[in-house]
């Protein structure tokens, strides 16, 4: 449970204007046990350069659901040389899978909401909680205009999904632009299907670059009407 009330996250929330301030108190306060949960995208390699900046030795760990796509895995290596950092990788639990894939098939997402969310919750979000389990704060390259349920978050959170610990969101209030000229501004290196028309990538098989007009999550699991998409990791903001 988190140490800290709600009346003292507003104080800081309020305190902390820059994502570096917010990540520094971060730091300061839960030492070793904060990491940043990276997925690779554009988001959250702006929040890892700063991380190094603030402190070379910050924690990252990534969910590898075994469907990634091979520039994701590009952009892990490019980071890790640039920085000098070591990934942490996590994996889902194997007899999961093999009982998901025995019984649903190796592409169930397609066959319903529920499928997808099963495969979400197998591939990432379980081994998201273990790892979670772990630590008592964690970092995020969320931005409050990706979804409605993201709206409402804010830089610092008592997060009730996960045992009331605390959640980072240090570039909550940036926009798309904004992120793209610190990237372009710090030469960070980034995932090169952005360049295709990809501005937010998940698994290989749930991701599809979008096209004019269209909202920049258009992309993650496309074949489905949900106007308001989510995995399972980020969830429960209050509205």
């Amino acid at each position: 449970m988190s140490k800290f009330t709600p009346e003292q996250i507003a104080e800081l929330n309020e305190k902390l204007e820059t994502p570096e301030e917010v990540l520094k108190w971060g730091f300061d306060t839960f030492g070793t046990k904060i990491a940043l949960a990276s997925s690779f995208g554009a988001e959250d390699v702006a929040v890892i350069d700063m991380l190094n900046k603030i402190n070379s030795k910050s924690r990252i760990f990534t969910l590898d659901t075994g469907r990634l796509n091979q520039e994701t895995y590009d952009v892990m290596d490019e980071i890790r040389k640039k920085y000098n950092t070591n990934i942490e990788i996590t994996f889902p639990d194997a007899q999961e899978v093999i009982d998901m894939v025995k019984v649903n098939g190796m592409n169930l997402f397609y066959e319903s909401v529920e499928n997808r969310k099963l495969c979400c919750g197998i591939r990432k979000v379980h081994p998201l909680n273990k790892m979670l389990d772990t630590l008592d704060c964690w970092i995020t390259g969320l931005r409050s205009d990706q979804t409605q349920n993201r709206g409402n978050a804010a830089k610092i959170e008592i997060d009730e999904q996960h045992n009331g610990m605390i959640k980072i969101n240090p570039i909550i209030d940036w926009t798309w632009d904004q992120t793209w000229d610190y990237i372009k501004a710090n030469n960070i290196p980034y995932n090169k299907l952005h360049d295709k028309g990809f501005p937010s990538i998940g698994c290989e098989p749930c991701t599809r670059a979008i096209k004019p007009g269209e909202d920049l999550r258009a992309g993650r699991w496309w074949w489905e009407n949900e106007s308001d998409k989510e995995c399972g990791l980020h969830m429960d903001h209050k509205t």
